[in-house]
């Protein structure tokens, strides 16, 4: 399977392996957000390996160089204009410019380039189109949580439909190419399918109002009975019901999609074995309100719930040094983590065994420990402290055993696996036995009552209860709030549930809400605790086995040739043939993976944030399917993270992490490259001051000597001549190796 991890990195080093000078070496030039993205594949080990002798910020002083560029930027107006300035006005920065875009390269900006005085020296143009963070190997993300407001936040008043459907749409535009990114960098030409509940109209500022919605058709129109008939007036009217986010995104991504073929008509690269062409599903929060709410006994997903795990991938945790003391250590969650890669979808039981396995067969074989071995995680803890010799796997194995010990004791501390069992039969329906819980109420009172239960959980199971009921009456849900003692802002966060569709309220005579898409039993379970399955589950099963709803989850353009259930799965099993009934071929010699390769994709993004629990799902449905599935999302959510961001989603995020000041109010730009330009904006520097002629009062014969201002900046570089040996230039500061 391609990671898209490997895929991101491999197109960034071909990129600067192409450019290959006469003088060998070359200069990697980068801006703000390039480099950010380059540093999340790459270390600077890799990079000064391709030969490249120095790496300068585009929007730091830099000194003439006697050396050829790449530059690695994204195609704003302002990047466009520095590499024209580089070349301009009798200065040339460089002895050539070899031009590699993160994002495809707008023709305007394109023609303002080779009509520019910079035009001669311009070696090379090419658009990567690798602008997303490839997080894990099967997941990618926007890394912009503040969308999640303008998805969902309703507009302030009536006036301010208008605007904040534009602005709305103008960030789906973004999103929308984002998606092309990954589809282009996997060579995939993927159908289109999204999302369309039954259940609510469209929501935030999609909502129908009188401000976006198309004029009312004539009256008396009414009367014709098709849908023909009654005209494009009619039609224009109504559609305004159905203009759901999912929609609006699928139509802009397969947009962007045929338009990057019309231009690459080579696009997908046939592979060999051919490849089935693969989905794009595009869904969003809404969908599922409940996998976020969820306590979730996977090691990934429960240390990210219950630990202070920045962004799901940096971890403080103490570390026992050699000599005994503890220190405070910060660990990065990646997949360069071999440990973590095979633990992270474990359930938390099945991750500590492996950990303790893995830790008494590191013993056996590379400490010449003899004895019993570890046998719970404080042996792990008292035997890891007398391992000075093995830093850097002492380290792996005492950051996880401190993750593991420290996610347990809070799951005795916080009640959890009573609380956990309510969310269970609240989210599935049924208790661990199958029945239908008929004690929820008396089980869950007990725990809202009680101080030793944090009233995050409390959150989180009256949410979940509310859903469960498919709303409650005003009255209960008073009651409920008193129970659990919820502060406004907590209540808010319940409340708010209404902008993603969730029904809070119900009268004596309101009909239960029809859902095309319900959670499906499983009897296979083995944990009492872990029941519930993300619907993300269910439409990725239904869909591989041609049991999803095209009306639910209709495609854009075109769509697969629909073949039987039977036939679609036969179709994903690896064919095995007889060597008695084939012909061999020997002229070709036997690839390795070759079944890997050819397997189809699904490739899923999650509008308003994904949870950790589905993206297990891609993984454990990747191997159970026998397809390559990815999942992306505009970031990834923690319960902690969802809660807080419904407390202050009717006030357009005001106070939020994301977006403190809230969703802007500003109207949307002219032009994409207007806000693809705002968006990507980074401060010139300051105006370097001339040498300064210093005369002394009280000195006759200093009038010749020059005083050097102080720079107002550094700096740094490592230039490497022929030989491969470092020339050090005393004239310069070295802080490090990038020119910021």
């Amino acid at each position: 399977m391609a990671s898209l991890i490997t895929a991101v990195r491999s197109k960034l080093l071909q990129a600067i392996r192409s450019v290959n000078p006469p003088g060998r070496w070359k200069i990697l030039v980068v801006d703000e957000h390039s480099q950010k993205l380059l540093g999340s594949v790459l270390k600077q080990f890799d990079i000064l390996e391709e030969n490249v002798t120095l790496i300068e910020s585009i929007s730091s002083h830099r000194e003439p160089q006697q050396f050829e560029a790449v530059y690695l930027l994204m195609p704003t107006t302002q990047n466009v204009n520095r590499i024209i300035k580089d070349f301009s006005d009798g200065r040339q920065q460089y002895l050539g410019a070899h031009l590699f875009f993160v994002d495809g390269l707008s023709e305007t900006l394109f023609e303002h380039l080779t009509t520019s005085p910079a035009e001669p020296h311009l070696k090379g143009l090419q658009d990567l189109f690798v602008n997303f963070w490839a997080t894990e190997a099967q997941t990618f993300s926007l890394q912009s949580p503040g969308l999640f407001f303008n998805t969902y936040s309703p507009p302030r008043n009536e006036a301010a439909f208008k605007s904040a459907r534009l602005k709305l749409e103008e960030e789906l535009r973004f999103v929308s190419k984002t998606i092309a990114n990954v589809c282009i960098t996997l060579n995939e030409f993927p159908y289109v399918r999204y999302y369309m509940p039954t259940h609510h109209t469209p929501l935030g500022p999609l909502k129908p109002n009188d401000q976006t919605r198309a004029p009312p058709p004539p009256e008396g129109s009414g009367r014709w009975r098709t849908n023909l008939a009654r005209g494009d007036a009619a039609r224009a009217y109504e559609v305004a019901d159905t203009d759901f986010v999912t929609k609006l995104l699928a139509f802009m991504i397969q947009q962007n999609l045929d338009e990057y073929r019309r231009v690459n008509p080579e696009f997908p690269k046939a592979s060999d074995p051919p490849r089935p062409r693969g989905t794009l599903i595009i869904t969003d929060r809404s969908m599922d309100t409940v996998a976020p709410f969820i306590h979730e006994f996977t090691y990934q997903a429960m240390c990210n719930d219950l630990l202070q795990i920045d962004d799901g991938t940096k971890y403080m945790y103490k570390f026992q040094s050699s000599v005994g003391s503890y220190e405070d250590k910060i660990a990065t969650l990646s997949d360069a983590d071999s440990v973590w890669t095979t633990v992270r979808h474990m359930h938390m039981r099945e991750a500590i065994d492996k950990l303790m396995a893995d830790f008494n067969k590191f013993m056996e074989e590379n400490a010449g420990f003899k004895g019993e071995g570890a046998a719970s995680l404080n042996d792990m803890k008292d035997m890891l402290a007398n391992l000075p010799q093995y830093q850097e796997q002492r380290e792996k194995f005492s950051l996880h055993l401190n993750m593991a010990q420290d996610c347990m004791n809070l799951f005795e501390k916080h009640k959890l696996p009573l609380v956990a069992n309510v969310e269970q039969c609240c989210a599935t329906g049924l208790t661990a036995e199958g029945k239908t819980p008929k004690t929820l109420v008396e089980e869950m009172v007990p725990l809202l009552d009680s101080q030793e239960v944090i009233n995050a959980n409390k959150v989180r199971m009256v949410a979940l209860y509310i859903q469960h009921r498919d709303g409650v009456p005003e009255e209960d849900r008073r009651r409920l709030y008193q129970h659990a003692r919820l502060s406004m802002t907590d209540q808010d966060a319940v409340n708010s549930l209404v902008h993603l569709g969730v029904r809070i309220s119900r009268g004596p005579s309101d009909k239960d809400t029809k859902k095309k898409l319900k959670q499906k039993t499983s009897s296979d379970d083995e944990y009492e605790l872990s029941r519930y399955r993300p619907l993300l589950r269910t439409v990725i099963e239904e869909h591989s086995t041609n049991k999803l709803d095209p009306t639910l989850f209709p495609y854009v353009k075109d769509s697969p040739i629909v073949l039987s259930p039977a036939a679609s799965l036969k179709q994903t099993t690896p064919q095995t043939t007889s060597l008695r009934s084939a012909k061999p071929s020997w002229h070709k010699a036997v690839r390795p993976n070759v079944l890997a390769e050819s397997k189809q994709r699904v490739i899923v993004f999650v509008v308003g944030g994904m949870t950790y629990s589905e993206i297990r799902e891609a993984y454990s449905l990747s191997t159970l399917l026998n397809k390559d599935i990815y999942i992306g999302s505009t970031h990834a959510i923690t319960p902690r993270n969802f809660i807080d961001d419904l407390k202050v989603v009717e006030i357009a995020g005001v106070g939020s992490r994301a977006v403190p000041n809230g969703v802007s109010l500003a109207t949307a730009h002219n032009t994409y490259q207007e806000y693809y330009d705002e968006k990507y904006f980074t401060p010139d520097p300051p105006v370097l001051q001339r040498p300064t002629l210093s005369v002394p009062k009280d000195s006759k014969h200093s009038a010749n000597k020059l005083t050097k201002t102080p720079s107002s900046y550094s700096t740094s570089s490592a230039s490497l001549v022929g030989s491969g040996t470092v020339e050090k230039e005393e004239k310069k500061k070295k802080k490090g190796l990038f020119r910021f």
